[in-house]
Protein backbone atom coordinates (compact mmCIF):
# COMPACT_ATOMS: atom_id res chain seq x y z
CA UNK A 1 0.00 0.00 0.00
CA UNK A 2 1.55 3.37 -1.04
CA UNK A 3 0.63 6.37 1.35
CA UNK A 4 -0.41 9.19 -1.12
CA UNK A 5 1.88 12.72 -0.26
CA UNK A 6 1.04 15.08 2.66
CA UNK A 7 -0.40 18.64 1.90
CA UNK A 8 1.82 21.48 2.65
CA UNK A 9 -1.21 22.40 5.01
CA UNK A 10 -0.97 18.88 6.56
CA UNK A 11 3.15 19.01 6.76
CA UNK A 12 2.05 22.96 8.38
CA UNK A 13 -0.16 21.10 10.53
CA UNK A 14 2.05 18.82 11.77
CA UNK A 15 4.69 21.60 12.69
CA UNK A 16 2.34 23.48 14.46
CA UNK A 17 1.59 20.56 16.58
CA UNK A 18 4.99 19.59 17.18
CA UNK A 19 5.87 23.14 18.74
CA UNK A 20 3.07 23.38 20.68
CA UNK A 21 4.05 19.69 22.56
CA UNK A 22 7.30 20.64 22.67
CA UNK A 23 6.59 24.29 24.55
CA UNK A 24 3.99 22.17 27.02
CA UNK A 25 6.63 19.91 27.49
CA UNK A 26 8.95 22.46 28.78
CA UNK A 27 12.16 21.30 31.31
CA UNK A 28 10.67 17.67 31.14
CA UNK A 29 12.46 15.07 28.82
CA UNK A 30 11.09 13.47 26.01
CA UNK A 31 11.36 10.25 28.15
CA UNK A 32 9.20 11.20 30.87
CA UNK A 33 6.53 12.45 28.95
CA UNK A 34 6.18 9.41 26.24
CA UNK A 35 6.61 7.36 29.65
CA UNK A 36 3.39 9.24 30.96
CA UNK A 37 2.05 8.87 27.30
CA UNK A 38 2.68 5.42 27.26
CA UNK A 39 4.48 6.19 23.92
CA UNK A 40 8.33 5.66 22.77
CA UNK A 41 10.66 8.43 23.13
CA UNK A 42 11.32 8.05 19.69
CA UNK A 43 7.71 8.80 18.37
CA UNK A 44 7.52 11.73 20.58
CA UNK A 45 10.68 13.09 19.05
CA UNK A 46 9.18 12.12 15.81
CA UNK A 47 5.38 14.15 16.86
CA UNK A 48 7.89 17.28 17.71
CA UNK A 49 10.05 17.50 15.37
CA UNK A 50 6.90 17.20 12.47
CA UNK A 51 8.24 14.17 10.61
CA UNK A 52 5.18 12.09 11.68
CA UNK A 53 2.82 15.17 10.97
CA UNK A 54 -0.21 12.75 11.41
CA UNK A 55 -0.10 11.06 14.14
CA UNK A 56 -2.83 8.76 15.39
CA UNK A 57 -5.77 10.20 17.41
CA UNK A 58 -5.07 8.16 20.28
CA UNK A 59 -1.27 8.99 20.42
CA UNK A 60 -2.62 12.63 20.02
CA UNK A 61 -4.97 12.46 22.96
CA UNK A 62 -2.59 10.35 25.37
CA UNK A 63 0.23 13.18 25.44
CA UNK A 64 -2.25 15.64 25.89
CA UNK A 65 -3.14 13.88 29.17
CA UNK A 66 0.36 13.25 29.88
CA UNK A 67 1.17 17.14 29.37
CA UNK A 68 -2.25 18.17 30.78
CA UNK A 69 -3.62 19.73 27.57
CA UNK A 70 -7.31 19.71 26.45
CA UNK A 71 -7.80 17.66 22.90
CA UNK A 72 -9.78 21.43 22.58
CA UNK A 73 -6.41 23.21 22.63
CA UNK A 74 -4.83 21.30 20.34
CA UNK A 75 -7.38 21.19 17.83
CA UNK A 76 -7.24 24.95 17.88
CA UNK A 77 -3.40 25.15 17.49
CA UNK A 78 -3.74 22.42 14.61
CA UNK A 79 -7.06 22.51 12.93
CA UNK A 80 -6.76 25.27 10.86
CA UNK A 81 -3.95 27.09 9.20
CA UNK A 82 -5.14 30.94 10.47
CA UNK A 83 -5.30 29.01 14.15
CA UNK A 84 -4.12 31.36 17.02
CA UNK A 85 -1.26 29.85 18.83
CA UNK A 86 -3.34 28.91 21.98
CA UNK A 87 -0.12 29.08 24.69
CA UNK A 88 0.89 32.61 23.16
CA UNK A 89 -2.01 34.61 24.98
Amino acid sequence: MVRNPLTPEERERGERLGTLLREARGERTMAEVAAAAGISAETLRKIETGRAPTPAFFTVVALAGALGLSTDTLAAACALPYAPHPLSA
